[in-house]
């Protein structure tokens, strides 16, 4: 063993102690690898004498590595003998057949990248030619050798499955030409031999050739082996008992790709009828095995189907062929893995949507192929358990399950809208076969809801009447008892496909009493398991919004059957692990569904007040005595009490959600009455604990509720719930109080002025507080949730100051109270208005100034309401906002944003020419457009301009601005 073999094997040895010797191993390697003539004579020598097996490899890949990277450096004279020695290690001496395949794979790889480089140049015309003349005698290990030359070939540039550039696909093209007129019927040749020689003796290496063979099919001439001799073959190779499942699976590729090869229609007709593939179809064991043949085969019949139509062409019919094969592709879909069965199912939606117009005979498919559909959405029955929990397995089998479905329902939608009756009859019998048998299991029930839950989808409007098949099926869905039915997936999928079916009982009164019992006894709100508990009265609110109208007769019957659910709900323990729940659906629900129907105009005053009071009374009765508690033994957030008595605030502003001001104060006071005493109630308790987060923002809910309920009747209980709900409040909570204050000016106006006055310096003092006087970084990875929640309370801050200007409460702003934060808010609307990054934003603050100055600027003479302002808007606002910021290389007048913002600016240029005339003009040109060096006949456009209410000839004088400063300045623009 010599240096470089040591070297070698070392280099290959990660687990070299000492990786200083292995450095220096592998950069010896490495220069050894400099001059090329001399590292090919090298490698081809010990590929002869080297028994070693990193040594060859590492000698093969050098090779591979010259020849792929470094041909131009080559010496000229060099080439023939690596062409000559490549070749024969490829065919007359190969590497033994014992030796590692990834070493043939390496050498086939060096010979594939030689013939790209020259093949078919005049420097090596015939490589084949000198190969194919020795295959026919040769042993397996020159065989074998020739099959991964071929399949290098193809992956290195051949096939079209890679991405390949324009130069390649030319080369390939030449390479391919040449081929077929120079080889490929030998090559053909060898692989019937091959294959006839040693598919008993050799499967393995008959495996290797038929896969290299599959590859060229794409690109020969398909007569070179879909003939009377190679054919047959295959299909012994595929019949055959005693064929290997590799074996017969090649074979399968080959047929495969003699069918998907492309030719006219009327030729694919006659090759794929000569076939013969019944010979496969009629063994199940068989189709199993070659299932990619069986989905190939169909496919290119639909296709023929869909271009030649259903006549006989030239004696054979499209159709029979695929009605030959249905029965096979259904078999393929039951027992077939998850690739394959992707590709059933492409195969079959292609081929539902083709069959629009459907024989009797292939309304019996399609009910097969619902059945196919059924089998593989069921779930598998040892996971029953895990999802009547579910646990963590069954949250997983539902997911994964819900992948596996989406594929075969979009199927079975399409079979829904090309033959309804034949779904409907088939759901029908399915839900009569469920409900008949006492031992129908969860999965089948399960499976067959879904179905029917996809097919209330496909109804079209006109298909919504009480008579036919589907009237039927409702009927049936709505009476529907199932044994199973206490199994939570089993329940949950029942209820949603009686909501998918609403808007067909809307149309068909006659099935309302049906509608309230599903929802009302143990198959929905009264199911013995939470979760579908739950899920119940989120469903029956929603059907009671559609269908409200048509339940307010039944509505005693309601109520009865709702008594104790309601009575429950007030006396459950709510910190209980079991009542917690994620989401929104939390029981309350049930008691909007009430609200929404009890607030009809259709039910009498006295029922209403009726009504009302008995689900009023019990739930503030209960806040009174959990008050009383809480005040005496005091009140943790985390406690029984805490969340008991946000659940009831929760029902509360459910149900107050059917009601509205001209209800409750207009026509009907009582109602008004009750609600003013449960919101006294409710606002003890903010008083109380109004440190309690999580009850204050119920709280704030079910003050916006009253708000809209109560109207101006509600003005008298705000001042002090207000002021407790600026205590101690974090930036979320901020935010919750200010989008109460807009919609309490925005429904009140000027009657707010005296509580804004009050509250506004405890508003101003936390928002300072709060609020960074800079700008919130920009930079990507320093948005973090804190500063999120930050962002969205400035957002919400200069909202409520806009709603407040626009609602005349502007003089809130100049109050005594609250006349020391008047700077601190004017800064912050001038930064904002000049440099923040939301366009939106800076719109807004500019419209505030805009009404701050028609309020407080009264006329021209400097007598203003409000001291230094005129002088701010002057100096500070006209010059900074409404000329530095435009002129500024950030401003965008090509976008859409940014022109609203213009047109606001020019309006605020007016205002102050209105309001504080010739001390506005003549300050912005001596100050403003004169500091920027603006010429005088820009001056004087100006003062026409502003004059005028035309936005397109102020945006054309401050481009021309701008183009003469960047002209003066011949640069970006920095204004102080």
């Amino acid at each position: 063993m010599d240096d470089l073999e040591k070297a070698i094997l070392l280099a290959y040895e990660p687990s070299v102690a000492d990786s200083t010797l292995r450095a220096q191993a592998i950069a010896f390697c490495d220069r050894v690898k400099a001059d090329a003539s001399a590292l090919i004579r090298l490698c081809l020598d010990r590929l002869q004498r080297s028994p070693l097996v990193p040594v060859q490899f590492w000698c093969l890949q050098a090779l591979h590595d010259v020849i792929l990277l470094r041909y131009s450096s080559i010496p000229p004279a060099d080439l023939p003998l690596l062409r000559s020695a490549m070749l024969s290690l490829a065919s007359d001496r190969p590497l033994p057949i014992a030796s590692p395949p990834f070493l043939r794979n390496k050498l086939a790889q060096a010979v594939a990248a030689l013939i790209r480089h020259e093949y078919p140049a005049s420097s090596w015309p015939d490589p084949f030619l000198c190969v194919l003349p020795s295959l026919p005698a040769a042993d397996p290990a020159s065989i074998d050798m020739f099959a991964r030359f071929l399949a290098a070939l193809d992956d290195d540039l051949l096939s079209l499955d890679y991405p390949r550039s324009s130069e390649e696909v030319s080369a390939a093209s030449q390479v391919k030409d040449t081929m077929r007129q120079q080889c490929v019927p030998q090559i053909a040749r060898h692989w019937y031999d091959a294959v006839s020689l040693y598919n008993s003796s050799d499967p393995s290496l008959v495996t290797l050739v038929l896969d290299t063979m599959r590859r060229y099919i794409t690109w020969i001439d398909i007569g070179l082996v879909a003939n009377d001799a190679f054919v047959p073959l295959l299909f012994d190779l595929i019949l055959a008992p005693s064929s290997t499942d590799q074996l017969r699976a090649a074979a399968g590729s080959c047929v495969l790709a003699i069918v998907l090869k492309r030719m006219d229609h009327r030729q694919k007709m006659a090759l794929l009828s000569s076939l013969r593939l019944s010979r496969i179809f009629a063994n199940p064991d068989l189709v199993q095995k070659v299932p990619a043949l069986v989905t190939g085969y169909a496919a290119e019949a639909l296709e023929c189907y869909k271009r030649l139509g259903s006549a006989d062409t030239d004696g054979y019919s499209p159709l029979n062929l695929l009605d030959e094969a249905l029965p096979s592709i259904l078999y393929v879909m039951q027992e077939s893995e998850e690739m394959e069965l992707s590709n059933v199912v492409a195969f079959l939606s292609d081929y539902v949507i083709a069959m629009k117009s459907h024989s009797a005979k292939q309304a019996m498919y399609l009910s097969q192929i619902l059945e196919a559909i059924r089998v593989q959405i069921l779930y598998d029955p040892m996971y029953r358990n895990n999802l009547d929990l579910p646990d963590k397995i069954g949250k997983e089998e539902e997911d994964q399950m819900g992948e596996h479905r989406k594929e075969l329902l979009i199927l079975f939608s399409s079979i829904c809208r090309v033959a309804p009756s034949v779904t409907q009859l088939f759901i029908q019998n399915l839900a009569i076969t469920a409900l008949s048998s006492s031992k129908s299991s969860v999965e089948d029930v399960e499976a067959m809801l879904t179905l029917f839950y996809r097919l209330g989808e496909t109804i079209k409007e006109e298909a919504r009447t009480g008579n036919g098949s589907l009237g039927e099926l409702v009927q049936l869905l709505l009476s529907a008892r199932f044994p199973c039915h206490n199994h939570r997936l089993v329940a949950l999928i029942y209820l949603e496909t009686v909501s998918r079916f609403i808007k067909f009982v809307q149309d068909n009164a006659q099935y309302i009493p049906h509608v309230l019992a599903v929802f009302l006894d143990e198959r929905g709100i009264r199911h013995p398991n939470l979760n579908v508990s739950r899920r119940a009265s989120y469903l029956f609110m929603r059907s009671v919004k559609l269908l409200k109208a048509k339940f307010v007769p039944y509505l005693d019957v309601i109520l009865q059957g709702l008594q104790d659910i309601v009575a429950q709900f007030t006396s459950s323990d709510w910190s209980s692990k079991y009542l917690k729940c994620s989401g929104s659906e939390d029981g309350s629900q049930t008691f909007e569904a009430i609200g929404l129907l009890i607030g009809m105009e259709d039910v009498s005053p006295e029922k209403q007040s009726e009504y009302l009071a008995a689900l009023l009374d019990p739930l503030s009765q209960k806040l009174k005595g959990l008050l009383s508690d809480a005040k005496a033994q005091g009140l943790e957030e985390s406690s029984a009490k805490a969340s008991t008595i946000q659940q009831i605030i929760m029902a509360l502003n459910a149900l107050s959600k059917g009601f509205n001001e001209r209800l409750a104060m207009s026509s009907r006071p009582a109602i008004g009455i009750m609600f003013k005493k449960t919101l006294g109630i409710v606002l003890e308790i903010l008083v109380s604990f109004p440190n309690i987060r999580a009850l204050r923002n119920k709280i704030t809910s079910f003050i916006h509720r009253m708000v809209e309920i109560l109207g101006a009747s509600i003005l008298p209980f705000l001042p002090m719930p207000l002021k407790h709900l600026l205590v101690e409040n974090e930036p979320e909570d901020m935010v919750d109080f200010l989008v109460l204050a807009n919609q309490l000016i925005c429904k009140f106006s000027t009657s707010l002025e005296p509580i804004l006055e009050d509250i506004f310096p405890a508003i101003a003092s936390r928002l300072i507080e709060i609020l960074p006087r800079d700008a919130f970084s920009s930079v990507p990875g320093c948005i973090t949730e804190e500063v999120r929640e930050l962002q969205d309370l400035q957002r919400t801050l200069y909202t409520f100051l806009h709603v407040m200007a626009n609602h005349n409460l502007s003089l809130v702003f100049i109050a005594p109270s609250c006349w020391r934060f008047l700077d601190v808010i004017m800064q912050l609307l001038l930064i904002t208005a000049c440099s923040h990054k939301d366009i939106l934003l800076r719109k807004m603050c500019v419209q505030i100034f805009v009404k701050l100055i028609k309020d407080w600027c009264t006329s021209c003479n400097g007598d203003d309401m409000v001291p230094g302002f005129r002088s701010f808007i002057i100096e500070k606002f006209a010059i900074n906002c409404c000329l530095h910021s435009v002129l500024d290389k950030s401003f965008d007048f090509r976008d859409a944003n940014s022109l609203i913002l213009f047109g606001e600016i020019v309006l605020a240029q007016k205002v102050m020419y209105e309001k504080l005339g010739s001390d506005f003009v003549v300050y912005f040109v001596s100050s403003g457009l004169q500091g920027v060096n603006c010429p005088h006949e820009l001056v004087e456009q100006y003062y026409e301009k502003l004059q005028t209410d035309d936005l397109k000839a102020m945006k054309s004088f401050y481009h021309l601005l701008i183009e003469n400063l960047r002209q003066q300045q011949n640069g970006s623009l920095v204004f102080r």
